[in-house]
C-alpha cells in the first residue's frame, strides 16, 4: 500500500470518526433539557477595543446596564415553572443575588483606612465572578492595599454571556483593571496581581504583554490560584462539539452542561465557546511565554507565587511546570502543591497515578524556583508538613504545620483553593455569624440518599468547595506583601528553550500517565 493511500485511508477514517462524533453529539443534545432564558440571552458587554478606550466609571456604567437588561429579560420573563426556590434568576428565590446587602458578582473596588500603601487586582476564574477571591481581596485591603477585583466579560450574570465573549475581551479588561489600579495609587507603590484560575491565565498573560509593550505598568508580584496554563485535550476541540448548533433542532449542542442555576455566584451551565475560548487564551499563553524564553526577555517577569492541588479536574497541574515554571528567572517565584491525603486508604477506587503524582512532579535537577508541598507528615499521620526545595538545591527542608489533613478528605480540588472553610457559603464549617448571608450553604451539605432525588449529580455535592489549609495559604501571600521575594543570589538560569520538544512535552503533560480516561473539560 502506497503512502498515499495510506493517507486517505487515515483522512477517511477521521472523517468517520468526526462525523459519528458530531452525530453523538446532535443526538445528545435532542434529548438534553430544554434551553431556558439563561441560555438564549446574551447581555451587551463591552467588547475589546472598547474597553481599551474606556475608563472605569464607563465600564462600571455598562455593568449596570447588563445587570439591569438580565432583570428585564430574563428574571421578569420567567415562565411559572421556572419560578422556583433553587432558581438565582427568582426574585423570591433565598439565592437571588440583587437581595443580599453585597452582589459579589459584580465589580468591586475596597480601600484600605489611610493613604493606600499598593494596589492590588483581582481576576476571577471561568464560569465564576468576583466572589471567588473577596477574602483574599480583604486580606490585601488590611494590608494597606486597594482591592480591585473586575467581573469579566460573560461572567456574573447568565451563562449565556460566555456564548458570545472572547478571550482578548477579558485580556482587556484585565489592562482596564490595571489602569484603574494605576490611577488608584500610582506608581512607585507595587502592584499586584491576583488570578484563580482563567483569571491566572490573564495575570501571567499581562506579565507577558507588559515585557513588550512598556506603556502597560508592570506588576511587581503575581499570585496563582489554580491557574489555567493548560487543559484537557478535549477542550481543544470544544469548538467542533458544538457545530451541530448551527442548525435550530440542535441548539442544545452549544452546550457542554445545562444544569440548574442555584449558585448565586457561579454559573453551572458551560456553554461550547466558554471550553473554546480557555484554550485558545492557554494555546497563546504558552506560545508567547516560549518565544520571549527563547529571545532570553523573561528577565522582567515578577515573582509569581502558586498554590495548586495536585489533582485537578479543570486544569494541568504538570503543565503549571512544563509550560511556566520551567522558564522562569531567577527572581523569587515559588511553586506550592498540595499532596493527596495519603491517610485515605481507597485502594482500588483511587487512581494509581494519585500517589505517585509529587513524585513525578519533584524536581529532579536544580531550578530556578522553589519548589513546595504541603504533605502528611507520614501515611499514618494526620499531622502536615511543608516540604520545601529552596533554588538551586534538591534537599527537601521540613517544617511541621499546624493545620492537619481532615478526615474524609482525599484530596483538595480546584475550585476549594483560595476559599476558606468559614466561608459562608461554599466552606465546610461555614462561621455561624455569617452562615445565612447567602441562603444556603453549599459546602457544608453532606447529603447522602438514593440516585435520581436530587436536580444535580451527586459529584457536585463530593467535590471539595473549600480549602482546610487556607489559613497556610493566606498566611504566604501575607508575607509576600510585607516581605517581596527576591532573587537566591545564586545566579540560577533558566534551561535554554530548544523550540518544540518543549512546547510537546507541555501540551503531553496536560494529563497525568494514566489519566488518559478522564471526563471531559466542563468547567471550573
Amino acid at each position: 500500500m502506497t503512502i498515499k493511500r495510506i493517507s486517505i485511508t487515515i483522512l477517511i477514517v477521521a472523517l468517520v470518526f468526526a462525523v459519528g462524533a458530531l452525530g453523538m453529539r446532535a443526538l445528545r443534545a435532542v434529548h438534553a433539557p430544554p434551553l431556558e432564558p439563561w441560555h438564549t440571552f446574551v447581555p451587551e458587554e463591552l467588547r475589546a477595543d472598547e474597553l481599551d478606550t474606556a475608563d472605569w466609571a464607563r465600564y462600571i456604567a455598562q455593568e449596570n446596564a447588563v445587570f439591569d437588561s438580565v432583570r428585564a429579560n430574563v428574571t421578569q420573563r420567567l415562565e411559572p415553572d421556572a419560578r422556583v426556590p433553587y432558581n438565582r434568576y427568582f426574585e423570591a428565590s433565598p439565592v437571588f443575588p440583587p437581595h443580599f446587602k453585597h452582589d459579589w458578582n459584580r465589580s468591586y473596588v475596597m480601600r484600605p483606612e489611610g493613604t493606600p500603601r499598593g494596589a492590588a487586582v483581582l481576576l476571577h476564574g471561568l464560569t465564576d465572578s468576583p466572589y471567588s477571591l473577596r477574602h483574599i481581596a480583604r486580606s490585601y485591603v488590611e494590608h494597606g492595599f486597594v482591592a480591585i477585583g473586575i467581573r469579566m466579560p460573560g461572567h456574573g450574570t447568565v451563562p449565556a454571556g460566555l456564548t458570545d465573549v472572547r478571550w482578548q475581551d477579558w485580556t482587556a479588561a484585565t489592562r482596564l483593571a490595571v489602569r484603574e489600579a494605576r490611577r488608584l495609587v500610582p506608581a512607585p507603590a507595587p502592584l499586584h496581581l491576583v488570578g484563580f484560575s482563567n483569571g491566572g491565565a490573564l495575570a501571567v498573560k499581562y506579565s507577558l504583554d507588559a515585557i513588550e509593550d512598556s506603556r502597560l505598568p508592570r506588576a511587581n508580584r503575581v499570585v496563582l490560584f489554580g491557574p489555567m496554563i493548560g487543559i484537557t485535550r478535549f477542550a481543544r476541540f470544544a469548538g467542533l462539539a458544538g457545530l451541530p448548533a448551527l442548525l435550530p433542532p440542535f441548539a442544545n449542542a452549544a452546550w457542554l452542561s445545562n444544569l440548574p442555576e442555584f449558585n448565586p455566584f457561579k454559573y453551572n451551565s458551560f456553554p461550547v465557546n466558554g471550553a473554546r475560548q480557555s484554550y485558545l487564551l492557554t494555546d497563546t499563553l504558552q506560545a508567547q511565554i516560549q518565544r520571549l524564553a527563547r529571545a532570553g526577555a523573561l528577565t522582567p517577569m515578577p515573582p509569581i507565587l502558586t498554590f495548586q492541588s495536585i489533582i485537578d479536574f479543570t486544569v494541568s497541574t504538570p503543565a503549571i511546570l512544563t509550560a511556566l515554571y520551567a522558564f522562569l528567572p531567577d527572581n523569587g517565584s515559588e511553586i506550592v502543591l498540595f499532596d493527596v491525603n495519603r491517610t485515605m486508604k481507597f485502594g482500588p477506587l483511587l487512581r494509581p497515578s494519585s500517589y505517585v503524582a509529587l513524585e513525578r512532579l519533584m524536581p529532579t535537577t536544580p531550578q530556578t524556583y522553589r519548589f513546595t508541598a504541603i504533605v502528611n507528615a507520614s501515611d499514618t499521620s494526620d499531622a502536615t508538613l511543608e516540604r520545601t526545595i529552596a533554588p538551586g538545591q534538591l534537599q527537601a527542608i521540613d517544617r511541621p504545620l499546624p493545620w492537619p489533613y481532615p478526615r474524609g478528605i482525599f484530596s483538595l480540588s480546584h475550585l476549594a483553593i483560595p476559599i476558606p472553610p468559614y466561608d459562608p457559603l461554599y466552606g465546610t464549617e461555614p462561621d455561624p455569624k455569617t452562615r445565612n448571608e447567602f441562603g444556603l450553604n453549599l459546602g457544608a451539605l453532606d447529603a447522602r440518599g438514593e440516585r435520581g432525588a436530587l436536580i444535580v449529580d451527586q459529584d457536585f455535592l463530593t467535590r471539595l468547595p473549600s480549602n482546610p489549609f487556607f489559613g497556610y495559604l493566606l498566611a504566604r501571600v501575607e508575607e509576600g506583601i510585607d516581605r517581596p521575594a527576591a532573587a537566591s543570589g545564586r545566579h540560577l538560569v533558566a534551561p535554554q528553550v530548544s523550540g518544540l520538544p518543549v512546547r510537546l512535552e507541555a501540551l503531553l503533560s496536560t494529563f497525568l500517565p494514566d489519566d488518559a480516561d478522564s471526563q471531559p473539560f466542563a468547567g471550573p
